[in-house]
């Protein structure tokens, strides 16, 4: 994981290190990635190795334990707490963001627990809102998030739960939506969403991971200042999207909680884990959710 090399220069030697940087490729990470990545931040000696790809695979890479830092979805979160910490920058919090099923016809939500539903991943935040709303769902397929809309309109499933920029674009597909589980978790709980955070290896030790935290902030204001800066970077990962879609995403899903989560975004995540753990989705953990 860590790759740590020994640079000697004018005769004192200090010390390097690379560490692995997993984040997707949705306008929102790249966003707060863009100015890290590209040495806009002064970091010291501590060099990235970016690894861009969906969540899902993401969060499958956390389970391995094979990245230093990476964004992951709160649901994968729920079994990394012993090895990962989440960083109070770089959360994917809001209202209104929430992941949406789909159908091409409008259902009854009562009768999704029959339906066969295209997901974007086991442990994406998405699934687990999907379990806390109908516990009894009888059959569900895993599929990348971009698949999943073709998937409904061709008939391959009954219904799609769709996430990231699939909110807006719906309805090109002919689609229509069943449940908003973003406003269904707000109408429960009253309480943001939490859909994702950046989390970082434990083992690192506290100070390189504020270290981390503070060049991560300063990379989200960074993109705040200087917005259109990123955009080229953003469209290379974003090819299908037109910018109105991409300004509509980063919108959504950056906010004043990327910056830092904030109380009411710790309470959110607390709260997830809590009924994540009551409904024993979720296994128990003694950690803080922050580094100790």
């Amino acid at each position: 994981m860590k790759e740590i090399e020994i640079l000697k220069t004018s005769g004192v030697l200090s010390l390097s290190v690379k560490l692995s940087v997993g984040y997707s490729p949705c306008p929102n990470d790249t966003f707060i990635f863009y100015a890290l990545m590209h040495r806009r931040i002064s970091t010291g000696d501590v060099t990235f190795k970016p690894v861009i790809d969906d969540v899902e695979t993401l969060n499958r890479m956390a389970f391995k334990h094979t990245l230093n830092v990476t964004k992951v979805s709160f649901h994968a979160f729920g079994f990394l707490r012993e090895r990962y910490a989440l960083l109070r920058a770089g959360a994917a919090l809001g209202e209104g963001c929430g992941p949406l099923i789909v159908a091409n016809e409008v259902i009854d939500p009562e009768e999704i627990k029959n339906k066969r539903i295209a997901i974007p991943g086991t442990c994406t935040t998405a699934n687990l809102l999907l379990k806390l709303f109908e516990p009894e769902i009888k059959e569900t397929v895993v599929m990348s998030f971009d698949r999943i809309m073709p998937a409904v309109r061709s008939g391959d499933v009954d219904c799609g739960l769709i996430i990231h920029e699939g909110r807006f674009t719906y309805p090109i597909y002919g689609l229509k939506a069943v449940i908003d589980l973003g406003k269904w978790w707000e109408d429960e709980t009253g309480l943001l969403i939490p859909l994702g955070g950046i989390v970082i290896d434990r083992s690192l030790g506290y100070n390189l991971i504020h270290e981390f935290n503070r060049w991560l902030r300063s990379s989200i204001e960074y993109a705040f200042e200087n917005p259109n800066e990123a955009m080229s970077y953003i469209r290379s990962y974003a090819q299908e999207m037109d910018d109105d879609v991409i300004s509509e995403h980063i919108n959504l899903y950056v906010n004043d909680n990327t910056l830092d989560i904030g109380d009411e975004g710790i309470k959110a995540v607390e709260y997830l884990f809590k009924m994540g753990e009551d409904a024993g989705i979720l296994p128990h953990s003694n950690h803080s959710i922050f580094p100790e």
